[in-house]
């Protein structure tokens, strides 16, 4: 095993001192294998085919010729598939397995939804009924009942229980379009239309796009990248979004609440257990568990002064915002967290985890406990399957197996310092609300300081770590270089605990990271300048927040005409590309990093930077250097200011309440 550099590799010290013990003992991790195995440059770019048994194929791109040489034609695969046909089903099938991944996350929450509107899952309640009348409307569920006078409120088991039976519907629904579509501005609802892209259901999507891309079926790039759009808004209009709010009903809507990250949270003479995947399900009954009395009195039995709880990945997101848990480390953190050897047990559910955990844990004595039939890992130290109708129980389980483990420590114990405070838990409903109270709650108030100049615009910066690029480096330095070009910022994900490790998510932040436009706005609302909104299905809330300033009125009718744009410059995941098409096909001008799985195509990947514009308003683009990234968005967003009008300064026009309410009645006749 070569020796690493740890401070070339990340510029987390938490991370750094840890890469540093892991070369101590002995421990590879993703950081040393990244060294070995190099990627495959031609299926980087997406130019190997092997979805026959003719191949694979592959085709990269011809050499230039040299001068008095006649250029060498493109190569095509056996069957005659030419490098557009063959880079647009790759891209199609990470959009495909992206989709998947959250519309089956979706699925589970909704199951779970419809077992505790009917009574049948242990210790789940629901929490949030204001929420679940708000989106039983969207969904045409009665919320009270009796006419007139009579009319009174419907219990909400009753709404919930509707609610649940037609949310199942629409995953399996042939024909007709999802009910979440029309949440959209109504101008991109018709473009959408127009192009007939508006999502049936979300399994038909899949299956579809999963059929299309066989050998031998759809082999015309632009049609295949259209039933991609359909497909990932399927995920983010649909899956996502469904997912956010029936968590939010169920174990309530985030509000800010402060935390801790890095994994200095973890505690030498505590029981720790981490919880690591993106599913929240059996996490919150983790949490319930973890605080009862007999749990704590068992931990202290066994020599312990408590129980530490911390998350990794999403499911940290999710109990950080809901309960303050703290959070250990983002993706490429997992396996040191381990290394520290003080986490008695790791539990995970879906999506993220790595295969070596087992291998790790085996060189300490950290359980690694699965919960999810879909997830096993071989070598794992137990699998105790989830089960709703008896969850609190299972996390019971779960907590006395780690606390059962705290005296098996056997490896010198060593835990990083770092650990930063944050303020979290800004959901979409949240920010309209500390922008003009319960009464007069609207995102007008950050459109007019859009419309002011004091912010210059709106990103969302969000996605995993990638062990390709330097840890955290990209995600920090383009949060920094927009916040002092006064640009807000919203994250989730991986991203989002990046910027908590650096400090930029407490108010306090503002003053030294941002332009005075950004920081006066921050310092008057008293918010935090990067907004933690969730966690990866939460990026449906940044959608949302669009959709909300676009109906506020000021800055267009549609998502496409907001001074915005859209991030993942570490990303890893397939869910990274339906998330970041679904942006596109949302109207947003959406960046990536690190590297781009397309390039083997250059009509392809011409058509997705620029001609897919001129057909959904939004586009991709690449750029591994986050500075030059953050300064190309900023560039977007200053044409999109200039279009709007806005990009000279002003004479400032303090609004009346008359002219408030004209503002708000016209925008709500567009929307009709």
């Amino acid at each position: 095993m070569a020796e690493l550099d740890p401070t070339k590799l990340s510029i987390d010290p938490a991370t750094q001192e840890m890469l540093k013990k892991a070369q101590a003992d002995g421990i590879e991790t993703i950081f040393d294998r990244a060294q070995v195995m190099k990627p495959c440059p031609i299926g980087a770019e997406g130019a190997c085919c092997r979805i026959c048994a003719q191949g694979p194929c592959r085709v990269p791109p011809p050499k230039k010729a040299k001068e008095g040489e006649a250029q060498k034609k493109q190569a095509v695969g056996l069957c005659g598939a030419t490098a557009e046909t063959i880079v647009a089903r790759n891209f199609a099938r990470m959009v495909c397995s992206g989709a998947a991944a959250h519309n089956d996350h979706s699925r589970g929450t909704a199951l779970l939804f419809k077992e505790v509107a009917h009574g049948k899952a242990q210790g789940y309640e629901i929490k949030d009924v204001a929420k679940l009348r708000k989106v039983a409307k969207d969904w045409d569920v009665a919320i009270t009942e009796g006419e007139g006078d009579d009319a009174k409120p419907r219990p909400k088991e009753a709404i919930a229980q509707e609610l649940a039976d037609k949310v199942l519907l629409e995953f399996g629904q042939q024909s007709g379009e999802i009910t979440y579509a029309k949440r959209a501005p109504k101008k991109r609802q018709e473009l959408w239309r127009k192009l007939g892209i508006v999502p049936r259901g979300y399994d038909i999507e899949i299956v579809e796009l999963m059929h299309r891309t066989h050998m031998g079926v759809d082999q015309e790039y632009h049609n295949i990248i259209k039933q991609c759009s359909r497909t990932a808004l399927s995920d983010g209009w649909g899956g996502s979004m469904i997912s956010t709010d029936l968590q939010d009903i169920l174990f309530g809507m985030p509000v800010p609440v402060a935390g801790e990250i890095n994994l200095g949270v973890l505690k030498e003479d505590m029981v720790n257990i981490i919880i690591h995947g993106h599913e929240p399900l059996l996490p919150e009954m983790i949490y319930v568990a973890s605080q009862e009395p007999e749990a704590i009195q068992y931990a202290q039995n066994k020599g312990a002064k408590g129980i530490q709880l911390a998350g990794m990945c999403c499911s940290a997101n999710e109990i950080l915002m809901r309960h303050g848990i703290p959070v250990a480390g983002n993706y490429l953190q997992q396996e040191l967290a381990i290394i520290t050897g003080a986490v008695d047990a790791m539990v995970v559910d879906v999506q993220c985890e790595m295969q070596s955990l087992a291998n790790v844990a085996k060189c300490y004595h950290t359980k690694l406990i699965t919960t999810d039939d879909r997830a096993r890992i071989e070598g794992e130290t137990m699998h105790i399957p989830f089960d709703e109708h008896h969850a609190l129980d299972v996390a019971r389980k779960v907590v006395r197996e780690a606390i059962d483990n705290f005296p098996n420590r056997r490896a010198p114990v060593l835990i990083p310092s770092m650990s930063h405070p944050t303020v979290v838990g800004f959901s979409y409903e949240t920010i309209q609300y500390l922008l003009g109270g319960s009464i007069r709650g609207s995102y007008y108030t950050l459109n007019d300081n859009i419309i002011g100049g004091r912010v210059r615009g709106v990103a969302g910066v969000v996605g995993c770590n990638n062990c390709r690029t330097m840890h955290d480096n990209a995600h920090l330095t383009m949060i920094k270089e927009l916040l002092k070009n006064d640009v807000i910022v919203l994250t989730t994900g991986c991203s989002a605990m990046t910027a908590g490790k650096f400090g930029l998510l407490t108010p306090e932040s503002a003053k030294e990271h941002c332009g005075p436009g950004l920081a006066e706005v921050c310092e008057t609302v008293g918010i935090p300048p990067v907004l933690h909104m969730g966690s990866c299905v939460d990026n449906s809330r940044i959608l949302m927040a669009a959709t909300a300033c676009v109906k506020a009125g000021g800055l267009g009718t549609d998502i496409s005409d907001l001074p915005a744009a859209g991030a993942a410059p570490e990303w890893m995941s397939e869910k990274a590309i339906s998330i970041g098409h679904y942006f596109v096909a949302s109207g947003v001008y959406t960046m990536f990093g690190v590297t781009f799985p397309s390039t083997g195509s250059e009509l392809l990947t011409d058509y997705l930077f620029k001609g897919i514009e001129e057909e959904l308003g939004g586009k991709w683009d690449f750029e591994p250097d986050p500075e030059l990234a953050a300064k190309k968005m900023i560039a977007h967003i200053d044409l999109k200011r200039k279009a709007l009008g806005i990009d000279k300064a002003r004479e400032r026009v303090l609004f009346d309440m008359d002219m408030r309410r004209e503002m708000a009645e016209a925008a709500a006749a567009e929307e009709h």
